[in-house]
């Protein structure tokens, strides 16, 4: 079993806590990984783009000009792709971005990169608990816990569902460098990577070793 220090809000060690190898001492390709990021980035679109061709735009069905003897070229509609006004040839359209990507493999990629996080970037807290509610003190538990640059938040749903988690988001709500919120049982390969510091309590990362375990 390998073990992750715990620190408490003071940045102070407070005891180790054993997790799954096959969760947080594992490794994954990196390809598979970055086709993970793919998928995910591909599922935050919206796919809704749209441009009228030239049978959608209004406008255009009388010829501009007759066909022989003006001295200009040819033309049979002033909504054609070269008109200024036209309707645009091979335009976006809407459609679904969505990449398929197994259950299993993505599971895969969140285990690798947990696992290569583990000495770097991750930071494990006995509490993340906020009473006073006050920015001034959630940045002097990210100083206490060495949390700097881009910052995610791992909570685990007993605490997110508590009377302790209002306070506590209004404490970090306004820091710029909290890029994101997750619960430990919904991660992303895309935010894990992106995360300067990633913040998560004991209770999160002990749901983690259950939720993706193989």
């Amino acid at each position: 079993m390998a073990t992750i220090k715990v620190l408490n809000q003071s940045g102070q060690p407070a005891g180790d806590l054993e997790v799954s190898d096959g969760v947080f001492a594992t490794t994954a390709s990196t390809a598979l990984v970055h086709q993970a990021v793919i998928a995910e980035q591909a599922s935050w679109r919206s796919g809704t783009h749209k441009a009228k061709t030239r049978a959608e735009v209004s406008g255009g069905g009388r010829k501009p000009w007759r066909q022989k003897g003006t001295g200009r070229a040819r033309q049979g509609s002033t909504r054609a792709p070269h008109w200024r006004h036209g309707g645009v040839t091979f335009g976006p359209v809407p459609r679904d971005h969505s990449v398929k990507l197994n259950r299993k493999m993505h599971e895969k990629a969140i285990r690798g990169v947990l696992s290569n996080r583990v000495e770097t970037t991750l930071r494990v807290v006995d509490s993340l608990a906020v009473p006073s509610g006050k920015t001034k003190d959630m940045i002097a538990l990210l100083n206490s816990i060495n949390a700097v640059g881009k910052v995610l938040f791992v909570f685990d749903d007993e605490f997110v569902l508590s009377e302790a988690f209002d306070p506590t988001f209004r404490s970090l709500r306004n820091l710029p460098n909290v890029i994101d919120f997750a619960l430990s049982d919904d991660l992303s390969v895309y935010d894990l990577l992106n995360a300067n510091a990633i913040v998560a309590t004991k209770a999160a990362i002990e749901t983690i070793g259950e939720v993706y375990a193989k």
